[in-house]
């Protein structure tokens, strides 16, 4: 009941942008101690900000903190990291981006005496505890949900370097087009993905029916699709490279 309530509370915020917890206990028929406990674990997850006496969706609501994607779908994300590691090209560079599924692949790959570059704090932490990992973090603005650099000086800092492989996640797959749900995750991952000679896509399956804004590419433009199930009938007849 509480992520239902959660939910809602996130649907609301998005077409009004702000409401008062005395609307939201009414709408919702709970009391507003409920509500308020409910904005406050909501707040520390970095879904909204909290205003007097109700809650405010903050400019990057769309990204949610991978702290919230590490939790959800944890299973698949994991069964689909499996399926990744398993037909990885051979690399000695590799570009991870902020998503919690090449986080999960992260935790999988041996990357000892290879160079890694992440924009990624959690990533980077992670690795940084693993020997003989020659590790790259970017600087830049670093966002509150994503816990990770963005922005036009991160993006520039991608153009320095030269990948034999990225791996990267998406917010959404509609048809072949692979979309980002903020325009400062596109940029950054365009400039990762006209600098890799190989790009690997991790989802789940529910991205085929998550939504997106920005179009980054299409399936076809990657060498390897790890998902955790086979994906729609429509696109197993177009001869993509997906492993499940």
């Amino acid at each position: 009941m509480v992520n239902e309530r959660q939910d809602t509370i996130m649907e609301i915020l998005k077409e009004t942008r702000t409401a008062n917890v005395k609307t939201l206990a009414k709408t919702l028929f709970v009391s507003e101690a409920t509500v308020r406990r409910d904005l406050a674990e909501m707040k520390t997850l970095g879904l909204i900000k909290r205003s007097h006496g109700g809650a405010i969706l903050p400019d990057n609501a769309e990204e949610v903190s991978i702290f919230v994607r590490m939790n959800e779908n944890a299973r698949e994300k994991e069964k689909a990291a499996t399926n990744a590691v398993l037909k990885l090209p051979d690399f000695q560079s590799v570009f991870i981006d902020s998503s919690s599924s090449a986080l999960a692949l992260a935790q999988r790959v041996d990357l000892r005496f290879k160079t890694v570059v992440t924009n990624n704090l959690q990533t980077a932490i992670l690795l940084s505890k693993q020997r003989d990992i020659n590790l790259i973090l970017l600087g830049g603005n670093v966002q509150y949900n994503t816990v990770s650099a963005t922005g036009a000086w991160t993006a520039r800092q991608l153009g320095d370097f030269s990948f034999d492989l990225m791996i990267a996640s998406c917010a959404a797959v509609k048809g072949v087009d692979v979309l980002e749900r903020s325009i400062e995750q596109k940029e950054i991952k365009l400039a990762a993905f006209t600098r890799s000679k190989k790009r690997v896509l991790i989802i789940d399956h529910t991205k085929f029916s998550a939504q997106g804004t920005y179009r980054l590419a299409t399936l076809s433009d990657y060498d390897l699709i790890a998902t955790d199930a086979p994906p729609p009938k429509e696109l197993q007849s177009l001869g993509l490279p997906f492993a499940f």
